[in-house]
């Protein structure tokens, strides 16, 4: 009689590959959020009230009221998202796509996720410290996101990253107070 083996269960700071990533992830039904970016495995920690849930529904519905008024576009809210570049599936807050009838890039597979990065991506975020400013910010850089929005809560800032002239490496952030 041969054992089942055990999949290991991700662990933050593990190095996968996406495929690895998702074996585990899907072994584990209780999580709630994990993330690869770059290949290194993200999982934060339980938010709060004041520094995200209350900005993330605010951000929901801002990006909500737009997609109502504007034709061809699709948001979503906590999907996971195949980047084509790196060992990338994030998870970002809120997005919004284009749809591929009204020029956008990124499309829905067959296996239901979002390949290719939305148009606008949108991350609450506590401090200038998190990795939505630095690892996650990179990886939608090269993976051709053409605006990223990252609403820091403590510092009461709205960084919003916009591609210049068609080159997602050039994102000078347009800094906002809220």
């Amino acid at each position: 009689m041969s054992a089942i083996p055990r999949i290991p269960e991700l662990q933050p700071g593990d190095h996968l590959t996406v495929e690895e990533f998702e074996r585990r992830y899907q072994a584990m039904p209780h999580l709630k959020k994990a993330e690869l970016i770059e290949g290194v495995v993200y999982m934060p920690s339980p938010v709060s009230d004041v520094e995200h849930a209350g900005p993330h529904f605010n951000m929901i519905g801002w990006l909500s009221l737009y997609q109502a008024f504007t034709p061809g576009i699709q948001g979503g809210d906590n999907s996971s998202l195949r980047l084509p570049l790196g060992l990338n599936m994030l998870q970002p807050d809120a997005y919004l796509r284009i749809l591929p009838e009204y020029g956008g890039r990124a499309r829905v597979g067959v296996d239901k996720y979002v390949h290719g990065a939305p148009d606008l991506v949108g991350e609450i975020a506590a401090s200038p410290a998190s990795y939505d400013l630095h690892e996650k910010l990179q990886a939608y850089q090269r993976n051709g996101a053409r605006e990223y929005v990252v609403w820091r809560t403590q510092d009461e800032t709205i960084d919003w990253f916009i591609s210049r002239g068609g080159n997602s490496s050039v994102w000078p952030p347009m800094l906002m107070a809220s």
